[in-house]
């Protein structure tokens, strides 16, 4: 009888990772790591205009929570990680749109409320897919269901009297004895100015207790509100019939927000309101959608009701004249809500020297 041995086969000793490749390695799980963060959690942005002025403000980074509506799956999926519309620092086109797909939303732990600050792709910019359109922040006014109305500047929430921001801004005229220095105006916080009035006054945008602050100074013989009066017409506010709705900045509504599973009769009085809504966010081609001014056609078919398949909202700035908003471009579809701004985590004010540029009061301060 004869006894084997088994001994252990001889395997050549693992070779060493060349350094290029150990650091091409980590390069791309650093990449695949912070694109997967981005698009599920949490995403740096930064504030580039004074439209939410004084809540938030122009150099203000923040942290925008994709938790907390959901995070969306990507429209676009040829994109060069961690880019919006450009390579960094050109104008080269970080992506295709060769394939588009549908999008979905994951769950998330709230929904869009009322008076959150939300960041959104912007309905109006049309050059770009859904999920790469211009990122813009506001405030939501109203939800999906809600009716609502803007009278004399104050806005009505299912004919409830909403709350300003509590810094909310409007725009006022200073008619002035004197040239007025930059100095003053950053020591009472406005940083929104332009001169007027052949160089014997401004116009600022600022908030109501600072204008009555304005009102004590000897060299500002007079500070104006600038408001839209009920009645007064501008084509540029939505629903952009003024013929039918004589509606302006300050004074427009009431009308209903449209609603996941709601049913609106289409006619002549509705059509304004609501055929933008069904003719580009709905999911419909291009030339699916004809509308005129007392019909729709889907496919060519008229129709005499139709049924949300989205929710949609009603985005304002809290710097109220001037703010390109939802005032200017109707409502903002489900499906273009990217997150809730949430924190500051840093702000550099763009017009000081480098030494003074950062606002050390705003750093890590939660958003309201």
């Amino acid at each position: 009888m004869s006894i084997r041995f088994w001994t252990k086969k001889e395997t050549k000793p693992k070779q060493k990772k060349g350094f290029f490749r150990e650091w091409g390695d980590a390069i791309l799980f650093a990449v695949v790591a912070a694109t997967l963060i981005r698009w599920a959690t949490f995403e740096a942005y930064t504030i580039p205009t004074p439209s939410m002025e004084k809540s938030l403000l122009v150099g203000d980074y923040l942290f925008v929570s994709k938790l907390h509506y959901g995070p969306r799956t990507p429209i676009t999926p040829l994109q060069v990680p961690l880019t919006h519309q450009t390579i960094w620092g050109t104008n080269i086109p970080s992506y295709s749109d060769a394939i588009q797909l549908k999008s979905y939303r994951l769950p998330g732990f709230s929904t869009v409320k009322n008076n959150d600050v939300v960041v959104f792709n912007w309905p109006a910019d049309v050059a770009h897919p859904t999920d790469l359109r211009m990122n813009y922040i506001k405030r939501c006014i109203g939800i999906a269901g809600d009716k609502i109305q803007m009278k004399d500047m104050q806005v009505y929430i299912n004919d409830k009297l909403v709350p300003e921001p509590d810094r909310v801004q409007y725009a006022y005229g200073l008619l002035t004895s004197t040239p007025v220095n930059e100095k003053f105006f950053k020591e009472n916080d406005i940083t929104d100015v332009q001169e007027a009035f052949g160089g014997v006054g401004y116009v600022v945008h600022t908030t109501p207790a600072t204008a009555a602050k304005l009102k004590g100074f000897d060299f500002i013989k007079e500070v104006v509100l600038y408001k839209d009066s009920i009645g007064s017409v501008r084509a540029d506010v939505f629903p952009f019939k003024p013929s039918m709705y004589p509606y302006n900045k300050d004074n427009f509504g009431p009308f209903i927000i449209p609603k996941k599973g709601m049913t609106v009769d289409i006619n002549p009085q509705t059509i304004p309101f609501y055929e933008m809504a069904i003719r580009k966010y709905e999911g419909f081609g291009k030339d699916e959608v004809t509308v005129s001014d007392d019909k729709i056609l889907i496919k060519g078919q008229e129709i005499k009701q139709y049924t949300f398949q989205q929710n949609y909202y009603w985005m304002m700035g809290d710097n109220r004249h001037n703010s390109e908003d939802s005032r200017y471009w109707g409502f903002v579809p489900e499906d273009h809500v990217v997150g809730k701004a949430v924190l500051i985590w840093m702000s550099a004010d763009p017009t000081e020297t480098l030494f003074n540029k950062i606002r050390w009061s705003r750093i890590f301060k939660g958003i309201e």
